[in-house]
């Protein structure tokens, strides 16, 4: 691989890389905080059969028992 190639192709994956980070850091924002109004409201309107342990306990301590 010439020297070209091979800085393209490290850019390349820095990039993807990059991007990747961004997109991830960006959905973690949008997430309402935990026992939260909005929070609730959202766990209210999803199946609870797709609850984890730690979200229903959440659920429990901020929206049930406050």
């Amino acid at each position: 691989m010439s020297s070209s190639n091979l800085v393209s192709h490290t850019l390349a994956k820095l990039s993807a890389v990059s991007f990747a980070a961004f997109f991830v850091l960006g959905l973690s924002g949008c997430a309402p905080e935990v026992g939260s109004d909005k929070w609730c409201k959202q766990m209210e309107e999803k199946d609870k059969g797709d609850w984890s342990a730690n979200e229903a306990g959440d659920y429990a301590k901020h929206c049930v028992f406050k």
